[in-house]
């Protein structure tokens, strides 16, 4: 067993997946709640909401995975140079292994990587690609919440550190970070500075401002993939909430909110209907809206200022030749 292995086995048998489960129920109850009917998108993320994503990615309109790839293919060995030997990754939200293979392959000797996420499946699956992709390389999954504090604390407290790692580094792809309002963008990249030690590393995926209707078209694409992928949520919720939506009965909306500098995205009730959920019942007024996400898009220097401001300091940035995504390093300070 490796010493990453040894570090993580003890947390990995403390999981129970029941309180997810109830998580999962809490965090709907009070979305939908409240005036404005929110739900998390943290869980759009099943077997089948993870398989869309993937889709979404493919389609014509979404231009941010294909392009932070674009990135890592052009810069991954700086990107490599820039983080050294000897180095343990951890990528909170680990979803496809395209983006962390693109940088394993430049790096030199590195400890491990560890990939974090809330399902059990498409960790198992990532980690058997990338098992067979580095087969001498440790890579050791955990299912975790990673928006849990108590949690992320103990994983980090069990990590390796020097001189068995010369540095670790957060891995967080994707625009992720554009989920969270920048208040908390700032306290969630906190918890990994605090959970870090001077030096040790951030690699970060950020989307940038851009003309409107390239934005709003990349959230609402014409084949409807990021319809279905919203939806999606009404049925997971149904299937393991015992709730009684109807996806059929709900629109897809994607909008840019110019003012906050965010996409966002509702599902719209066609109808007047009432939804029932684990005893409690929700009333929709025809055209009522969930508000399901948040994607912030922010410019070069108003994120290297909200990184500063999380306990980050700013090495090296790179964008595509277009300026439409950008990925940061930062170090812990």
């Amino acid at each position: 067993m490796s010493t990453v292995e040894q570090a993580l086995a003890v947390n990995s048998a403390q999981r129970d997946d029941r309180q997810i489960d109830q998580e999962f129920l809490a965090e709907v109850t009070n979305g939908l709640s409240t005036i404005q009917k929110t739900l998390p998108c943290k869980y759009f993320y099943d077997e089948k909401g993870s398989q869309l994503f993937e889709a979404i990615c493919e389609t014509s309109e979404y231009y941010v995975t294909r392009t932070e790839c674009s990135i890592y293919k052009q810069y991954a060995s700086e990107m490599a140079t820039i983080i050294g030997e000897k180095a343990l990754l951890l990528e909170p939200g680990a979803g496809s292994v395209k983006k962390i293979g693109m940088l394993l392959e430049k790096l030199v000797n590195p400890v491990g990587f560890v990939p974090m996420d809330i399902s059990q499946e498409i960790l198992q699956e990532s980690s058997e690609i990338l098992s067979q992709q580095f087969p001498h390389m440790s890579i050791d999954p955990i299912v975790i919440d990673f928006l849990n504090k108590e949690q992320i604390h103990k994983i980090f407290s069990t990590l390796p550190v020097q001189p068995l790692v010369n540095k670790r580094v957060i891995f967080f792809p994707g625009s992720t970070i554009g989920n969270f309002d920048p208040e908390d963008a700032t306290i969630f990249l906190k918890q990994f500075a605090d959970n870090l030690h001077v030096g040790d590393g951030l690699l970060i995926g950020v989307d940038l401002v851009k003309d409107i209707s390239i934005l709003e078209a990349a959230y609402d694409d014409k084949k409807g993939v990021t319809a279905e992928f919203n939806k999606n949520l009404l049925d997971r919720i149904d299937n393991e909430l015992n709730a009684t939506f109807s996806a059929g009965s709900f629109s897809h909306r994607a909008l840019f909110n110019q003012d906050k500098s965010r996409i966002e995205m509702h599902l719209v009730s066609d109808e007047e209907q009432t939804v029932c959920l684990n005893g409690n019942r929700f009333s929709f007024r025809q055209h009522e809206t969930i508000h399901t996400e948040n994607s912030y898009k922010y410019t070069l220097d108003s994120f290297s200022l909200l990184a500063k401001k999380a306990g980050f300091q700013l090495e090296k940035v790179w964008t595509d030749d277009k300026s439409l995504f950008s990925v940061y390093y930062f170090t812990v300070v």
